[in-house]
């Protein structure tokens, strides 16, 4: 419910509800005979507005039907009464709605159509220049239709920023991680090279001295000898912590990656012991999330996503599910197509499917 709130409280469906409520004060000008008719022709319309607002992307076929059944209550409201204006004020709606859903063309042939049949309804019903009142009525809808499109794309533009600034936040992320790895195995060979040694060599000669009977009963080379010993065994253990690959930060990594998205938001599980070492496993399973939050937040109309990364019999395993709605037929487009093409890099596998709820599940492995 809160959802369905925020949505119909953004700029554009405000307005509309607004313009609508307006619509319906000046139905008081309606003759009395026609005004229950009227409202409840205006009601529909509402009704049909705000389902568009609230359904999700992916049901686009639903989005169609919407769209077409309301320029039919629109123009049977103009002919209870077409003398308040409320069908030109409705049909700018309408046009602004169908700019968002369909191609600039067809939305285009479709408003020329309905106002084509607007203009013969005033013109049957005995209105004084009805071809005015329809270019009139047209320019208010390319209005609409221009600041619909332009807001469309602002919108598009903003997400795709988005996106590219997860992709390089999440990059940076693991060669950040990347680098301070490749720093700790070059300090290790060097402790290990260079310190270890010298302290060996060190070590061998005290042992001589203490072989050496004129020093061997001092107490001071045998003191020497043992703490060479003991550094010798320190610098060992520290160069064998420093060389232990803890692997890759997948974790920070996907959380920049999720971070700039508006929605959906992610819930990421790492089981304990998952250690991803190859920097190239650690990108293919950044570009699997990154391709099912994408598809998430513009198909299945998401709010979140779950992601789970365990080691399975034959390898690392990546489950990822969302709460959104796809088609009952799901249609791998060019997203799905390339994590295929990735997993298959790495002799990796994909399988793709629905949750019980509607979402889309995907779930990938990795060799080991």
């Amino acid at each position: 419910m809160r959802q369905m709130l925020r949505t119909l409280l953004q700029p554009l469906p405000l307005a509309g509800l607004l313009t609508i409520l307006t619509v319906a004060y000046s139905f008081r000008f309606v003759d009395a005979a026609v005004r229950p008719a009227s409202f409840a022709l205006l009601g529909g319309f509402l009704l049909l507005f705000v389902l568009m607002q609230l359904l999700p992307d992916a049901w686009r076929r639903t989005q169609h039907v919407v769209l077409l059944a309301m320029p039919p209550v629109v123009l049977g409201l103009s002919g209870l009464s077409y003398k308040v204006g409320a069908t030109q004020v409705l049909l700018v709606i309408w046009v602004a709605c169908a700019f968002t859903v369909w191609p600039p063309r067809a939305a285009v042939t479709a408003a020329l159509l309905v106002n084509a049949a607007f203009y013969v309804l005033l013109r049957q019903a005995g209105f004084d220049a009805p071809l005015s009142v329809v270019l009139i009525n047209m320019g208010f809808q390319s209005l609409a239709a221009i600041c619909v499109h332009y807001a469309r794309s602002a919108e598009q533009s903003r997400d795709a920023l988005a996106r590219v600034n997860a992709d390089l936040l999440a990059t940076r992320a693991l060669l950040a991680d990347s680098a301070r790895d490749a720093e700790r195995l070059r300090v290790a060979r060097e402790l290990h090279d260079v310190a270890g040694h010298k302290l060996t060599a060190m070590r061998l000669n005290l042992r001589a001295l203490a072989a050496d009977p004129a020093l061997g009963r001092r107490e001071e080379v045998a003191v020497a000898e043992r703490l060479s010993g003991e550094l010798l065994a320190d610098i060992r253990q520290v160069v064998q912590s420093l060389r232990d690959d803890r692997g890759l930060d997948l974790a920070t990594a996907l959380r920049a990656l999720a971070a700039p998205f508006p929605r959906p938001s992610l819930h990421l599980t790492i089981a304990p012991g998952v250690r991803v070492t190859d920097p190239a496993v650690a990108e293919t399973v950044l570009r699997l999330a990154q391709e099912a939050l994408t598809n998430a937040a513009r198909h299945a109309g998401a709010e979140q996503v779950w992601l789970r990364i365990e080691n399975g019999d034959s390898g690392l395993r990546i489950d990822i599910h969302d709460d959104g709605q796809c088609g009952a037929v799901i249609r791998e487009g060019n997203g799905i197509a390339g994590m295929r093409e990735r997993l298959s890099a790495l002799d990796g596998s994909l399988q793709v499917g629905r949750t019980p709820r509607g979402g889309l599940h995907l779930s990938a492995r990795l060799p080991a």
